[in-house]
This record gives C-alpha cells, structure tokens and sequence, in this order.
C-alpha cells in the first residue's frame, strides 16, 4: 500500500465498529518499524522546530486511546507504540502525563494481560530524561482492595484488558509514588521457573522490561538517590523498617532472563557513581550506614556477592583464598557457568572498577576475595575489551597505595572513571551511566 492509501486507513482507527479499529491498525503495524518507507505517516505534523512539545496528532492520540481497547486490538496498538518510540519527538509526545498515568496504573495492575507490551514502551519513553524526571516525581491513584493479589487496585488502569474488579472497591483512593510501586511489581512478577504454577503467580505479566526503565531512571542523580535512600519495605506503608530500595534488586544479577539481568546490571553500575554511598553499598546488611544527604540508616546494601556471582566460573582456589570469599561463593560446583552476555560481564566488571574509587572500598574489596574471583575471571575472558577493564581492576586493587591515594578525595575519582582522563586517552576506555 503507498502512503496515501495509508493515511486513508487512519480516521477508521476511531471507529464504532470494535472489527474496522482492528482491521485498520492491522494494516498499519507493519509499517511502524523504523526501516519502513512508509513510517512518515505516524510522524506528519511532529516533525518542527522550537522548544514547544509536539501536539499529539490524530494518529497518536487514536493509538493511544486503542492501548485500552479489546486484546487484540490493544496488542497491536502497544506493539505500534513500541516501534514508534525510538523517535525522540513521538517520545515527546507519549510522556504527556495523561498518557503516563494510564501506562504506569496498567502495569501496576496484576491483572493486565499486556503489561510487558507497557512496561516495554516505558523503557522506551524513559530513555528521554524529561520523562525519567516525570516518573521520579509521579504519583498514581490506588484503592485498598483486599481481593486484588497486590491488595490495591490502580484507579487509571481501566482497559479492556484489564477490567475493574467486581465489586468495585468502596475505599477513599490514596495518591502513592509510582516508582517504588514499579519496583514492588518487578519483584512480583519474577519468575523462578518456567515449570511453575502460574496459578500462584500475583501477576500476569513478568515485566522484564522494568529493569530497564529503572537503569534509566538511575542516569541521572536524582534517580541514583530513589534507589540509594531508605524507604519502608513496603511501598504502601509509611512506617516499617527502612532499606535502600537497590538491594532488592541483586537477586535478579543471575535471574535468567537476560533483559532482566541486564538492566539491574545497569542500575548497579549507574548507582556506584555516587561516590558517597559506596560504603553503604559494599557494607553487609549486619551493618546499619547511612547515605548523605540522608541522616537514615539503613542496613548496608552488601552488594558484593551478587556482583561476583555472575563473574565466577568452576575453579577452585585453595584454603587460604576460598577464606576470603563470600560465603555464596566458597565451593562453588564444578557445573557453575559465568555470566554469558558480554555486555553485562562488563557492566559488572566496570561496577567493580567504580566502588575503587575510594581506599575503604579497594580495602574492603582486597578483604572480601574480589582480586580472586577477578584473576579467575582473566584467565577464561575471550573478550579484549572486558580483558582490558580487568586489567585495570587488579592494578587497582593490587597497588600499593601511598599517602596520597590512601585520601579518599574526589580527585581519584576521575582516575578510575575515566583512565586518568588525558586528552589522547582511548574513549571506549571510560566508564558512562548506562
């Protein structure tokens, strides 16, 4: 079909008939990936200059409203949306808080049936700082619903994939953060098998995704701070003990999903750039620390078993190394395989080189068998790049450390950030946020 015969197809997208909006979409789909000739029709009207936010168009705002639509209808209207999102101007224009609120309150909803589709497109939205600062600051409407698995029900996700709960809860609704009711939901999607009851499943969905909208929130300071201030373990509870929300992602550094894996490996590395929370972030949960700005203390994060977990192979060490590891990494089987991916084992890798940044972290690291497991790690790495960052890592860790670098200035930061930083240093070399 040519451009114009498409463009044809748009005004049926709001019609009555629930069978001509999915014929219609149908026929656009295919045409949303980027490598369509014919993917200028989604884009016509948001392509200007100036600092004003593109207005939605007919076709956005009829994808948007076709998200709640029947399933399959809304499959291909997420799915739309999905491939549409990598244009930062159609990004613009779906992070327009209306739209937000109905995205965030669908995946919070147990019962969604798309909600990876969602959590997916809020990975994409929240590649845009603008909208990692929307969510940091966003709160969605919740009913107490003793029935719902969650125990709420998210007013603003009503879809037809996802009904209200019969009866409709009789409760005030309450305004909650949306970002630790995220984080609570990728916890309870997880799965642990794939041969599990999903009769005992709490929601639908796995939403992976969500990894990767919390590895981009963690770019930017302020969600470095969400992730690195203590707050009740339970987001729907003003009081109870504090923990730093971070530490409820290590379990996930060698879940089996890879896009799962891989963005809490990102939240991971962008969080260690806070040079003021490595100790908590290295400390065992025996010990309380506290973060500054924050005067909350908080048991330490203990990151280092998870973050070596994925690096360690089958060897065995003898007696006088094995004692320094940590205790989920002593006698590990002959069957214990490393982490796969490349990218993630240099993430991981990168995370190690940024808690050096100071002379507690190095030393509590010398302590705790890192320069073991990193050794190890050398000898089996085919990947020169990943080779190379180890490298560093031991000259670090196996320094003598002087007057001068035993101050846990600002000043080395940079050094272990960006390889000393000189003009004619190799770019690739530096460590970014992720």
């Amino acid at each position: 079909m040519s451009a114009s015969e498409l463009r044809q197809l748009i005004p049926f997208l709001h019609d009555k008939n629930p069978q001509v909006r999915q014929i219609a979409l149908a026929n656009l789909l295919g045409h949303t990936p980027k490598e369509s000739p014919n993917r200028s029709i989604f884009l016509d009207g948001l392509r200007h200059g100036g600092l004003e936010r593109p207005q939605d168009t007919e076709i956005i705002r009829a994808l948007k409203l076709l998200c709640r639509d029947q399933l399959a209808t809304a499959h291909d209207a997420f799915r739309a949306l999905v491939n549409l999102s990598d244009d930062s101007l159609f990004i613009n224009a779906l992070s327009e808080p209306s739209f937000l609120t109905f995205l965030v309150s669908y995946i919070l909803n147990a019962q969604s049936t798309l909600a990876d589709l969602a959590s997916m497109l809020l990975s994409n939205i929240t590649s845009s700082p603008a909208a990692c600062s929307a969510i940091l600051s966003f709160n969605v409407s919740i009913l107490p619903d003793p029935k719902s698995p969650t125990s709420y029900y998210p007013v603003d996700s009503r879809a037809g994939t996802c009904p209200a709960p019969v009866p409709y809860p009789s409760e005030e609704p309450k305004s909650i953060p949306a970002l630790p009711l995220l984080l609570d939901a990728f916890l309870q999607a997880a799965r642990v098998e794939d041969t599990e009851d999903k009769s005992k499943h709490k929601r639908k969905a796995e939403l992976h995704f969500l990894s990767s909208v919390f590895a981009n929130v963690s770019r930017t300071p302020v969600g470095r701070m969400f992730f690195l201030t203590p707050r009740p373990a339970n987001p729907l509870q003003a009081s109870g003990d504090p923990e730093y929300p971070l530490s409820k992602l290590l379990v996930f550094t060698e879940h089996k999903d890879v896009i799962r894996r891989g963005g809490v490996a990102s939240t991971l590395k962008n969080c260690a750039f806070q040079i003021q929370a490595h100790r908590a972030i290295l400390s065992p949960d025996t010990v309380k620390v506290t973060i500054p700005p924050s005067t909350i203390e908080a048991p330490g994060i203990t990151v280092l078993p998870d973050l070596l977990m994925p690096l360690a192979g089958p060897e065995e060490f003898d007696l006088e190394d094995q004692e320094l590891l940590p205790a989920a990494l002593q006698f590990l089987p002959p069957t214990k395989t490393r982490e796969p991916d490349p990218v993630i084992r240099l993430t991981h890798v990168e995370t190690l080189l940024l808690l050096c940044t100071t002379f507690w972290g190095r030393e509590y690291m010398r302590a705790n068998g890192v320069y073991q497991i990193i050794r190890a790690l050398h000898e089996s790495e085919a990947d020169d790049k990943i080779a190379e960052h180890i490298e560093r890592l031991v000259n670090f860790l196996q320094r003598d450390e002087s007057s001068e670098s035993r101050k846990d200035g600002l000043e080395f930061t940079d050094a272990v950030v960006s390889q000393d930083a000189q003009p004619d240093d190799d770019e690739d070399s530096r460590i970014e946020e992720v």
